[in-house]
């Protein structure tokens, strides 16, 4: 079978083009005049005192020392080519990346992984039950598309959501105690993994497809309110054939909504191969009269600019435009899924090895003296104990009480009587 990495091409070609600044190599130089003198003053004022000691003591000053070096504070790097439809001119072939937006997006995609991790953990231990779909290796596209648009934007997705419900604004403990059902949970325990929302976030949405027609509605009431606002809205390989998705098109290029529409190809639709579901894998071209790219989706500075193209193209007034974005899932499609009936964990493993988007941003990041191995590690700690305390809130809240079954029916609404299942039961919702 062929290969499905397109996105993995020469091992990474920007990993040669990646551009050093001649702050890094001064930086290089000026740390080390300051760790050679720290260690030499050290070593003189302590001869009298235990090897270990000054050695130790040593090591610690220029620890310290380190973290009060200039870092270099924003590098360029390569990024790879997009291919393009019905488009003169795509995004840039570089990307420029600031220290502090690197930490923020290796934070972001650092507690993504981990929190599918931990509800991967949780849903063995039955904790977590029912649908749940994970999001771990495809950080890359739900960090890269929130750094090309804005909060004020909208976005809208199928049910491998909860990467965006921590984008668009929620927090790990609000996930954690909604997929486990509780009271503390982002929609009050009641929606489950599938069903998350948060201001301009309009959920993970579990019939396949049926979230495409939703966000040209979103769209739609952009472009009356004349907000100069877009809408994203996401769907997967699986639910691309889906007749909907090309009516939507249509409305949304006679209309020329201020829309985005992204496929997150990840190969597989459930256990089907792309090349086994669709006759035309070209996904960014099936908008045919719409414009479309095709964007490294394990990338997220490629992601992130193919983004603001698409943006800059709506918010421009000619109407939608279309992105597929490669990238690839570790875990099975959902639970149910061990994922290696269809693929081998060769293949898995070689993405992991060659494109994960954590470790690429990662490499950048150390190599262009953006950021300490030791700094990153302290992110790695602080992401580890909010996903342990998120888990230990969302294993020990409190479900929702019986009496709030239907409320939030409807918003700012009188209370009104609920009809349940026996004429007996008697429910009230409140706005």
């Amino acid at each position: 079978m062929p290969s499905p990495f397109n996105l993995i091409e020469g091992d990474r070609q920007q990993k040669g083009g990646e551009k050093r600044s001649e702050t890094a190599g001064r930086w290089q130089h000026d740390s080390m005049q300051k760790m050679l003198t720290i260690i030499s003053n050290v070593l003189r004022g302590s001869a009298s005192r235990h090897g270990a000691q000054v050695v130790s003591e040593a090591a610690s000053m220029v620890a310290s020392s380190r973290s009060y070096a200039d870092f270099t504070p924003e590098a360029t790097f390569d990024i790879k080519k997009v291919d393009l439809h019905r488009l003169e001119e795509g995004p840039p072939l570089t990307a420029t990346l600031t220290r502090e937006e690197g930490l923020k997006y290796y934070r972001t995609m650092q507690t993504i992984r981990r929190m599918e991790l931990k509800a991967d953990q949780l849903y063995k231990q039955k904790i977590i039950r029912g649908f749940c779909h994970l999001y771990d290796g495809q950080e890359a596209c739900a960090v890269g598309i929130e750094g090309g648009i804005t909060l004020s934007d909208h976005l809208i997705t199928a049910y491998r959501a909860h990467g965006y419900t921590l984008t668009r604004g929620g927090t790990v403990r609000e996930i954690m105690a909604e997929l486990t059902g509780r009271r503390g949970g982002i929609a009050k325990g009641k929606g489950g993994s599938m069903h998350m929302y948060t201001k301009n976030f309009y959920g993970g949405n579990g019939i396949v497809g049926a979230q495409v027609p939703l966000g040209a509605g979103v769209a739609l009431a952009c472009k009356y309110l004349g907000n100069d606002q877009l809408c994203v809205s996401l769907y997967g390989d699986g639910a691309a054939n889906q007749g909907q998705i090309f009516e939507t098109y249509n409305m949304s290029s006679l209309w020329k909504l201020p829309i985005i529409f992204i496929c997150e190809n990840n190969q597989y639709g459930m256990g089907t191969s792309v090349e086994r579901s669709s006759a035309s894998t070209e996904y960014y071209k099936r908008g045919d009269y719409i414009p479309g790219l095709r964007v490294d989706g394990m990338d997220v500075l490629c992601v992130r600019e193919a983004t603001k193209f698409a943006a800059d193209h709506c918010r421009s007034g000619k109407g939608p435009i279309l992105m597929e974005l490669q990238t690839y899932r570790y875990h099975g499609h959902s639970m149910s899924d061990p994922g290696v009936s269809y693929r081998t964990r060769e293949e898995i493993q070689e993405v992991r090895s060659k494109s994960d988007p954590i470790s690429m941003l990662k490499d950048r990041m150390l190599s262009n003296n953006m950021a300490s191995i030791e700094e990153l590690k302290e992110i790695d700690i602080a992401v580890r104990k909010e996903i342990e305390d998120a888990a230990q809130f969302a294993t020990t809240d409190p479900e929702p009480p019986l009496d709030d079954l239907c409320s939030h029916i409807f918003a700012n609404d009188q209370p009104f009587e609920v009809r349940a299942a026996t004429p007996w039961t008697k429910l009230t919702s409140t706005s």
